[in-house]
This record gives C-alpha cells, sequence and structure tokens, in this order.
C-alpha cells in the first residue's frame, strides 16, 4: 500500500462473546477488556474472505505494510493515521529486515518468529499489544494494571512490551522453577519500577486458573483497572494473523497459486487459532493446519480422539506448552458449534466441573477436517534437534516439535510452513542434552546472567494473588496515580 493514498474508511467491525452475555462492543473497548464480563472470550462478529485481487496485492507488501492491511480490516476506532505508525513502532525492535523471515531446511519452509526483543514468537503480538495499550490510555486519560500467566515467553515479550511505560502496571506470574532459566531471567532481571513478577508454588495451569477467577471478580477487575495481556486478549490473536497471511504469500509468491500447510507447536491454543482466522480470511491459500504438542497431550487427544480431558502436567523440555487446559480453545468451540453462544457457555460451564467434554462423531469429523494433530515424545523431540543440527540448523524444543509433527503429515506438492517459535538459546539445556553442546548465547541473552533479579514468591491461592496486586496497584493507597 502506497501510504500517500487516502487511507480506507474505518471498517464497521464489532466485537461479541462466545457466550453471548454482553452487547457488541467496539476494537478499542474489546482490547481494555481483555476477558469478557460474562466470562467468554471476545471475537469479531464477522471474518470476512479477503478476494484474490486483495491477495495478489498484498504479495509484495513488507511485513510492516501487510500488517497494516490486515489489521485495520478488524479497527473499527482507531484511524490509519494514528494505527500505521503504530505498528511501525512495534516492529523497531526487531532485528531481521523482514520480522518474520523464511528460511529452507530439507524441504521444509521454517517460519522464524524470534527475531524481536525476547527472542520468541510471542514479541510479534505482544510488542503490538504494548503500544495499544498505551496508545488507548493516553487518549482516554485512563490506567491499566496488566495482569498474566505465564508459561515461559508470554511473561517476558509482555514486560518487555510496557516496561516503563506511563500509565501501566503489570503483574506476571509463573510457575516457580518450572521455566527455563533464560526465561526466569528475562522476566526477573527487568526492575522497571511497573513491572511486578510473581513466581507461583505450582504449574502454570495453576496460574492460569488463578488469573482467569480475578478477571470473573468483576468488582476487583474494575476497581483496579485490570487489562489481559495473555492470549485471551484479541489484539494478540490478530497480530499474529499476519504472519500466517505474510509466510504463505512468501512462499506461494512464484507460484502464484495454490496453498500452503503450517505445522504449529502449541499448548494453549492461540497460535494456531491465529492460523484458524487465517485460513478462513484466505481459504484458496491456507490449507492443513497441523497441531503439535508434546506429551502434554490435551489438545492432539482432542483432534485424534474426540475428548477434551484434562490430565496431569508433565514436564518437559518444551515448557511452555507444558499446558493441561487451553485458554483460547473455547473461541474454536464456537466456531465448532456455528456459532452458538448458549451451546458454548454449557460447555464450557461442564468443562469447569467436570474437566472433560466428549464430541459426537459429527463433530469429530469436522475437527479432523480442519486440523491435523501428533504427539511428539521427549526423546523424539531431542531426536529432531540433533538431526537438523547435523544439517547445519538448531531447532529449540518447541519448533522441533511441530518439525516432527510437520514430517508425518507434509505432502509432496504442498509446501508446508514449520513455526519456529523461540531462540535455541532460551532452551541451552536442552538442546545441550539432545546435541552434547548448548547452543552460544547472544549478546541480549548473555548480559543477563550478571544482572540484578527482583522476583516475589507466593502460594497458589487466589486470595494471596488478590492481596499482592490490590497493595501495588495503580490508583491504590500508596501507589503512583
Amino acid at each position: 500500500m502506497d501510504r500517500r493514498q487516502p487511507k480506507p474508511q474505518l471498517p464497521d467491525m464489532k466485537y461479541i462473546s462466545t457466550r453471548g452475555g454482553i452487547a457488541p462492543i467496539s476494537f478499542s473497548e474489546a482490547v481494555m477488556m481483555g476477558l469478557a464480563t460474562d466470562g467468554g472470550l471476545l471475537l469479531p462478529e464477522e471474518i470476512d474472505r479477503v478476494g484474490r485481487e486483495t491477495l495478489a496485492r498484498w504479495r509484495a507488501l513488507p511485513y510492516r505494510q501487510l500488517a497494516f492491511e490486515v489489521i485495520s480490516r478488524f479497527v473499527d476506532d482507531i484511524p490509519a493515521d494514528d494505527l500505521i505508525p503504530l505498528i511501525d513502532r512495534s516492529y523497531d525492535s526487531f532485528n531481521h529486515p523482514e520480522i518474520t523471515p523464511l528460511v529452507r531446511v530439507d524441504g521444509l519452509h521454517i517460519l522464524e518468529l524470534f527475531h524481536g526483543p525476547t527472542l520468541a514468537f510471542k514479541d510479534v503480538a505482544l510488542q503490538f499489544l504494548g503500544n495499544l495499550f498505551e496508545y488507548l490510555l493516553k487518549k482516554n486519560g485512563g490506567k491499566m494494571n496488566i495482569l498474566g500467566a505465564t508459561s515461559g515467553d508470554t511473561g517476558s515479550a509482555a514486560i518487555y512490551g510496557v516496561r516503563g511505560k506511563d500509565n501501566i502496571n503489570i503483574f506476571i506470574i509463573h510457575p516457580h522453577k518450572r521455566v527455563s532459566r533464560i526465561q526466569e531471567l528475562q522476566m526477573t532481571t527487568v526492575t522497571d519500577a511497573n513491572v511486578f513478577n510473581i513466581a507461583l508454588r505450582g504449574s502454570f495451569d495453576d496460574g492460569q486458573a488463578i488469573v482467569k477467577a480475578i478477571f470473573n471478580d468483576i468488582p476487583f477487575k474494575d476497581k483496579y483497572s485490570l487489562g489481559a495481556v495473555n492470549s485471551i486478549n484479541w489484539a494478540r490473536i490478530l497480530a499474529q494473523v499476519v504472519y500466517y497471511l505474510y509466510a504463505a504469500l512468501r512462499v506461494r509468491g512464484a507460484a502464484g497459486s495454490g496453498k500452503v500447510d503450517f505445522a504449529v507447536p502449541t499448548g494453549n491454543f492461540g497460535d494456531i487459532f491465529a492460523g484458524f482466522v487465517a485460513r478462513r480470511m484466505a481459504p484458496d491459500l491456507i490449507g492443513r493446519l497441523v497441531l503439535a504438542t508434546n506429551e502434554n497431550d490435551l489438545l492432539s487427544r482432542f483432534v485424534n480422539d474426540g475428548e477434551y480431558a484434562v490430565g496431569q502436567v508433565t514436564h518437559t523440555s518444551s515448557p511452555s506448552m507444558d499446558i493441561q487446559v487451553a485458554s483460547n480453545f473455547e473461541r474454536y468451540l464456537y466456531f465448532l458449534f456455528e456459532r452458538d453462544p448458549k451451546r458454548t457457555r454449557a460447555a464450557m460451564e461442564s468443562f469447569a466441573s467436570s474437566g472433560r467434554l466428549e464430541f459426537a462423531e459429527k463433530i469429530r469429523e469436522r475437527v479432523a477436517s480442519e486440523f491435523s494433530a501428533r504427539m511428539v515424545s521427549e526423546a523424539e523431540t531431542a531426536a529432531v534437534i540433533r538431526t537438523y543440527n547435523e544439517r547445519g540448523y538448531l531447532l529449540d524444543p518447541h519448533t522441533a516439535v511441530g518439525v516432527r509433527a510437520a514430517l508425518d503429515f507434509a505432502e509432496k506438492d504442498t509446501p508446508m510452513i514449520c513455526l519456529a517459535t523461540a531462540h535455541p538459546a532460551k532452551f541451552g539445556d536442552a538442546v545441550a542434552r539432545a546435541t552434547g553442546s548448548e547452543p552460544a548465547l547472544p549478546p541480549a541473552l548473555a548480559s543477563l546472567l550478571d544482572r540484578e533479579s527482583r522476583c516475589d514468591l507466593l502460594d497458589a491461592d487466589l486470595e494471596t494473588v488478590k492481596a499482592y496486586i490490590a497493595v501495588r496497584a495503580l490508583g491504590s493507597a500508596g501507589n503512583r496515580a
């Protein structure tokens, strides 16, 4: 897009809850609300299909311009003159000119999503979300206390997205000693006054459950102006949709037509749901979505067996996927139930009480038509890292899970794009076990080892966490207003 040309009109886009309990709201309201006030997740009323002529025009666009084209289709209340510099600023901190470059390795296309400030794919969305929060707070004169739980990478990316920003405090919960050492340091060595790290005595699922319970406590949420940074926030999903379209258009650039498949390591269903949205936008471009899990196989069991049931968390070399409750699953469930909010609400209430959902054969057939899935064991993960290292390309364990699954489903005439979600040096111990040597730390990570660290250790107790937030939140007694 020539940015000197007249800017397009804002779309008539509103957001609704998967549980149907709120009136339609604007994009900005959806961003600030995070989790819907009825306990559901927010989605656009419609996801319009992109025409072939538009896709042909998009094919030549650099990443930032494509991001504007895609994101602006879902934004009804931020003018282009504000949105364009906001997007541009979000990717200034990336160390590669393409933002998310593609690398060809042994017949697969590796989409490198780790060129942001924390060397993980979460940066793509959270740099954008941090700038978006700052823009909206400045516009409305408000304050926000961001709350999120992380299994590793979301926390550091969110912290880097808002550190030092005015009118924002951030509280990030991670499971104590269940993230990699580098992931822990990336969070706890950020000592800006507006950053609060909480190490929870428990699992990521414990932290995620506490965060969701706090957001469902509407009086508490409103009193302390809580905002969501986890992938329950629609703006994160939206920013991730961009790289699916960018990669597919790049790979299919020469041929000009045909589909591409994607393999996605996932635990929370957020990244692959962004792929689902991208496919609804461009069904002639994006084909199979391969869902890859580690031994925490909640989602692969759902696809392959028609059962969504909580199991015990297994600690693996890919800790960001050590999850047994996928917070974005409800968004897909809404579409699976033909956008029926009553049915979605009933299913999620049943799951909350029983810890399991089972699906009829007709539903299972639909799921199988939209996703393929594979669980990848620890031994297989290590073998893939070792094999690809010998071929000259080093994978982190999460990406290795995706590559292993991709190899099972790759078809000769359809390009397969594998999402590389983190720099291998973030998981040096796992890489060393697989290859015999630790990867060299990039300067951004090596410098963490000598920095001051700050973190508070709390029990996995809802009231304990609420009390901690209450005395540190912006607007509370004793804190800067």
